[in-house]
């Protein structure tokens, strides 16, 4: 999980709605986007965030691969964050790298809560403890070792080799970075909060100093909008999805369909932004929000968020300082741009 990179990888990010593929590489001081794809997940393919016909997935990451034109069959995945158990524990400074391995190992079970035979786990050092200075603060990751197989068999089953497996919030800390251009000062010294509307999740972060302070997971997302408007306008799920990014609905459509769900979105982020100043004595309010996922290319949603909420809001750009090459920009890369984050947190796993 966290081994150090030196070959290129695709940042393949697998969802209930989609399946999205970016490949990075070195530019000057940044990178460039050199290849990007993305292919509709197959109908009832992954359940609850679950993938349970591994073939069929392959199949569509293998035609996101062929669209995509790249030849590197190195991959950077994630499993959810709700499927893993983070931790940070003490570890004596003192211990080679091995016997720390080692130790780790024989403490794991007591932070785990399933036989350790069922599980895949990992760690990396943070650095001396703040609390003793004679111990070192390590992550441990951990999940149940079939959250890793499932997605492992539709990487391998489109003929790729998954070299990552990463946890959906650690890949988003990771292309915050790719966000700083719109934050003040870079982020540094500053809370901005991150709101990543996805299909039928979304995930709200609060960053301090560029790191995740907060992350909260909840069933919301565009989907629901997709819903409405075939329940509105008797649409197939297709057709809806369809008119929802093309347009050509009724006159009532924004007001009637469009406005409610803005609401929604508003709503959700007022509630996120409520429990995170619960979560801790003394939390403040964010000075930013960057609103990022399909949904954020809702015309006037940032502005709607900002009113509502009152704190300024923009919408996020991952690729905003990014050089893009012709391949990747004829697959409409700017126009998903905002999708991207979880798979620009993987892609960027090439540079570790």
């Amino acid at each position: 999980m966290f081994s150090a990179r030196s070959r290129p990888l695709l940042g393949l990010d697998i969802t209930t709605s989609s399946i999205k593929l970016v490949e990075f590489s070195p530019s000057g001081r940044g990178y460039r986007a050199d290849s990007y794809a993305a292919e509709p997940t197959p109908p009832n393919s992954i359940s609850d965030k679950a993938i349970i016909d591994a073939a069929a997935v392959g199949e569509a990451v293998k035609r996101a691969v062929k669209r995509a034109g790249t030849k590197t069959r190195d991959a950077a995945i994630a499993i959810s964050g709700d499927a893993a158990i983070t931790k940070i524990i003490q570890m004596p400074r003192r211990l080679s790298d091995r016997d720390l391995e080692g130790q780790i190992e024989i403490q794991a079970d007591q932070y785990i809560p399933f036989p350790m035979e069922e599980v895949s786990f990992d760690f990396e050092i943070i650095g001396p403890s703040r609390a003793d200075p004679e111990m070192l603060d390590v992550l441990l990751v951990a999940t149940r070792s079939e959250n890793v197989d499932q997605r492992r068999a539709a990487v391998e089953a489109a003929g790729l080799v998954p070299r990552v497996v990463d946890v959906e919030p650690f890949a988003l800390e990771n292309a915050c970075q790719l966000l700083a251009h719109q934050m003040p000062d870079g982020g540094m010294g500053h809370l901005v909060a991150i709101v990543d509307f996805g299909a039928s999740n979304t995930t709200f972060s609060v960053l301090q100093d560029m790191r995740v302070m907060y992350t909260r997971d909840f069933s919301f997302g565009g989907q629901q909008l997709t819903e409405e408007i075939m329940r509105t306008y008797g649409l197939s799920l297709e057709d809806a999805g369809r008119a929802k990014k093309e347009g050509g609905l009724p006159s009532n459509y924004q007001p009637e369909v469009l406005d409610p769900f803005i609401d929604d979105m508003t709503q959700q982020v007022s509630r996120s932004l409520q429990f995170f100043l619960a979560s801790g004595g003394g939390r403040e309010q964010p000075e930013q929000i960057l609103v990022c996922g399909g949904c954020a290319n809702i015309p006037g949603v940032a502005d709607v968020i900002s009113s509502k909420v009152g704190i300024p809001t923009e919408i996020g750009d991952p690729l905003g300082q990014m050089k893009i090459s012709s391949r990747a920009k004829a697959q409409g890369i700017r126009r998903d741009a905002t999708a991207l984050l979880t798979a620009c947190g993987l892609a960027l796993r090439s540079f570790d």
